[in-house]
């Protein structure tokens, strides 16, 4: 019987390469052979164990895939055509992107956008989309280029945050980039930040419930404390779009933003994002990704090197996205 290599978790130990039969394969009525997948930081709980993101086991990880259809049951899609998977529970619920073989929903779906290569769809991946998904919900707000003010991008040098960076700066907004790490200070002006903060000078406590208006808007990729002094300095009628938890899933906050400062806080969520939304995403990243910029924000490894990565997204030292080249499989 025909296997396939893939990045497999089993209970209570990290995930690791394995052979997987064609047996194994999940229910769904589109088959894919996978060319390319990316390294999220979900990614990261899920492949190291060290988050409750896996349902059931053994599993396949990867919440990301890109590749051609090999065989349909639906009368959407057809043998040849070229594919892209984000979320949807893909490495939670349902058998992942890191492996070269993989049957999904054809609901699922969303093809190639037609500016895009495969593998630049994964250098997007979610990482990308969530940081679009969080534009629109600025654009919702109200929140245009020109606008007064700096928009904030917390946890600027992950794979949202730069993304976040590169896509607001090409769309004319001026963008202030949050980081921990001042190494990487000059990437972050290359893709287009006009000023760089410090993680410290958001993830202290203050004290105070408001504090000085900085910023216009804010994408919030930490959670925490990081995200209530955000919500604290954002300017009356601001918005911030929060899509992450790397510090925490806690929010030591008051209301006294949203009655006093009328701020809108948005939650962003790129696994259930209903597929016309999700259209409508990649169709301004097929648009509006600035590709002089896409090279320098992508690294691309093979698919063995997945739980070494893990661990590295984990602890912070990965910068920008990592594209995984399934096809190379064991390299």
């Amino acid at each position: 019987m025909e296997s396939f290599p893939a990045i497999v978790a089993t209970e209570n130990a990290p995930a690791s390469l394995q052979q997987v039969p064609e047996s194994s394969l999940p229910e769904g009525d589109v088959t894919v052979d996978v060319s390319w997948s990316s390294l999220n930081y979900k990614d990261g709980l899920a492949v190291t164990g060290k988050g409750r993101i896996i349902r059931s086991f053994p599993m396949v990880c990867g919440i990301d895939l890109a590749g051609t259809v090999r065989s349909s049951d639906s009368d959407k899609w057809s043998p040849g055509d070229e594919v892209v998977v984000t979320g949807w529970g893909l490495s939670e619920t349902h058998p992942g992107g890191y492996t070269t073989r993989q049957r999904v929903r054809s609901g699922w779906l969303q093809p190639r956008p037609e500016r895009l290569s495969l593998r630049e769809t994964m250098a997007i991946g979610t990482g990308g989309l969530t940081a679009m998904l969080c534009i629109l919900a600025l654009e919702d707000a109200g929140i245009e280029p020109g606008t007064e003010g700096e928009v904030l991008v917390t946890g600027a040098g992950g794979g949202v945050g730069s993304f976040a960076v590169m896509l607001l700066a090409s769309l004319g907004y001026r963008v202030a980039a949050a980081t921990g790490r001042p190494e990487i200070a000059e990437y972050l002006t290359t893709l287009g930040a006009s000023s760089i903060v410090g993680r410290e000078e958001l993830s202290a406590n203050s004290g105070r419930p408001l504090e000085k208006e900085r910023w216009s808007a804010a994408i919030d990729t930490v959670g925490s404390q990081t995200l209530a002094t955000v919500l604290a300095q954002t300017r009356y009628r601001g918005a911030v779009a929060a899509c992450g938890l790397a510090g925490g899933s806690d929010l030591p906050t008051t209301v006294l933003p949203f009655i006093l400062r009328n701020v809108r806080l948005s939650g962003v969520d790129s696994v259930s994002t209903p597929t016309d939304v999700r259209a409508a995403a990649w169709a301004r990243l097929d648009t509006d990704v600035p590709r002089h910029l896409l090279d320098l924000v992508t690294t691309t490894e093979p698919l063995a090197r997945v739980p070494a990565l893990a661990e590295q997204i984990l602890a912070g030292s990965v910068r920008g996205r990592i594209v995984i080249d399934v096809a190379g499989a064991g390299a």
